[in-house]
């Protein structure tokens, strides 16, 4: 998609096409190796269809029936790396054509999302947190932090299974099985390696009243109250998030979820949604979410360009990682604000500053 990373820079898991180096002709070389014929004759003088250009020559995708070529980068929805099998360019391929939306009756997406009955333990959650909402404030005012604030389902239930098979729909698409929180998998990183004290410079621990809006979250969507969230199909950035009624400043939007393993594992691997889950002291202990087989709704938030002012503008997100009862968790949280029918963006480099944006759209 558009604006989804590649896991290419070692120890780091995002970047994008590369930038062009100056070499002293004043031709552009790739990572500094010329980009004459000796890195096009492969493709035979091939150019990409959409910037014309040779260049770059490794990240040309030529397509299987036609033979035409094109950047992995200039590709709308970019291309995190060339695909396994075949693969044919926009014109030769129906792919889109065929992208059928989830079948909009409840019991299939009350087993596809396995939601269940309404529980005690699930009603006691949003009883308890209510009945703290209504509670007195004490005379003696203190300065306050400011709360996390738990999200607030469509009232139409007809609405929340719009929404919710608009995320099945592209869960399918990308053939990713539906799960709402950290998995540990055989041969990845265990349960136990999951320590938030291992983090380098330590981590922000979520507070308790925090860590009860999390739990409330969590609770509501076992029992169908849907985040107004939507996903849509964009030709430009693929699948990408819209909120689906206004959303207040300081929101849980969700969890970023997947398949836990260890950087180490993940330098070379073509995933194209990575997350930083642990960056430990111990650089073989640091951790990654993956969320390319199991996912939530987070992996179709896009990043912006944080390179340009009009990409600042875009964002409305942040992306914060937790200490939740010593393990490591994290959230996307509204950072303003959100107007109906506004994208979600957040800005993947987040506070590492180090991850090439540039051609997110």
């Amino acid at each position: 998609m558009a604006s989804r990373p590649t896991a290419r820079m070692v120890l780091r898991r995002r970047t994008q096409a590369p930038k062009p180096v100056e070499v002293e002709d004043g031709s552009e070389s790739e990572n500094g190796s010329g980009s004459g014929s000796g890195s096009d004759s492969e493709y035979g003088g091939v150019c990409c269809e959409e910037c014309g250009s040779g260049n770059f020559a490794s990240k040309l995708l030529l397509c299987d029936k036609c033979d035409k070529g094109y950047h992995l980068f200039c590709l709308r929805p970019i291309l995190v790396s060339v695909p396994k099998g075949s693969w044919f360019c926009h014109s030769c391929s129906n792919r889109h054509n065929k992208l059928k939306s989830f079948p909009l009756v409840q019991t299939k997406i009350v087993d596809f999302f396995r939601i269940q009955r309404s529980s005690d333990s699930s009603n006691k959650v949003i009883e308890d947190y209510r009945k703290k909402r209504r509670r007195p404030s004490s005379i003696v005012m203190s300065k306050k932090r400011r709360r996390l604030l738990p999200f607030n389902p469509s009232e139409d239930p007809a609405r929340r299974l719009e929404q919710m098979a608009s995320l099945a729909t592209a869960l399918t698409a990308t053939r990713t099985e539906f799960s709402n929180e950290l998995t540990y998998r055989p041969g990845m990183a265990p349960r136990s390696a999951n320590r938030a004290a291992l983090e380098l410079g330590g981590m922000q621990v979520l507070s308790k009243e925090d860590n009860e809006t999390l739990n409330l979250c969590q609770s509501m969507m076992e029992t169908g109250e849907w985040p107004p969230l939507m996903v849509v199909f964009d030709p430009q950035e693929g699948f990408t998030v819209e909120a689906d009624r206004f959303i207040k400043d300081l929101t849980i939007i969700t969890e970023y979820v997947g398949d836990v393993d260890y950087l180490k594992n993940r330098e070379n691997d073509d995933g194209d949604s990575m997350m930083t889950l642990l960056s430990a002291t111990d650089t073989s202990k640091s951790l990654v979410i993956c969320p390319d087989k199991r996912s939530n709704i987070a992996r179709f938030i896009n990043g912006i360009n944080n390179h340009s002012l009009e990409g600042r503008k875009k964002q409305n997100l942040k992306c914060v990682r937790f200490d939740v009862n010593g393990q490591c968790r994290v959230l996307l949280i509204a950072n303003r604000d959100i107007r109906k029918g506004e994208r979600l963006y957040y800005d993947y480099n987040g506070y590492e500053n180090e991850y090439p944006t540039e051609h997110f759209v």
